[in-house]
């Protein structure tokens, strides 16, 4: 927490009133912190997660090159009735089909990215559905 001077108080005594970080702005620090020391390779590419209020997106990517090599998320078109949104079910579903298509690019090894969000819930079924379906990380 930071705190900044508001004003002064009647006697000329600093009034300190503490700013408030949003939850997002301290993921995102947690974010960069975490990805100074992971990298993506071609052997080894990134699982990246991210989840917003109502969806949950996950990539495979290679940091040296720049590119995306596989993609999912609970977003995409009516392939198959599954799941909607942002609940547990779906997040196993999305890690499951990313774990096929990255296997059907010959991808086995990854390195889990969690994004700066806590191992649990919808993050956390979705990197064990990647394991189930053959990913190693």
């Amino acid at each position: 927490m930071f705190s900044e001077i508001r004003g002064f108080a009647g006697d000329r005594e600093p009034i300190f009133m503490l700013t408030q970080t949003s939850k997002n702005a301290t993921r995102r620090r947690v974010h960069e912190r975490i990805r100074k020391k992971l990298l993506g390779t071609s052997e080894r590419p990134r699982l990246n997660v991210y989840r917003s209020l109502n969806h949950i997106y996950v990539q495979v990517i290679d940091d040296l090159k720049g590119v995306t090599l596989v993609a999912a998320s609970s977003a995409e078109g009516n392939q198959e009735p599954r799941p909607r949104g942002g609940n547990v079910a779906s997040a196993k579903t999305v890690g499951k089909t990313v774990a096929e298509r990255a296997k059907a690019k010959g991808i086995d090894k990854v390195v889990f990215d969690r994004g700066g969000y806590i191992y649990h819930g919808r993050v956390k079924a979705l990197a064990d559905a990647a394991r189930e379906a053959g990913l190693k990380f």
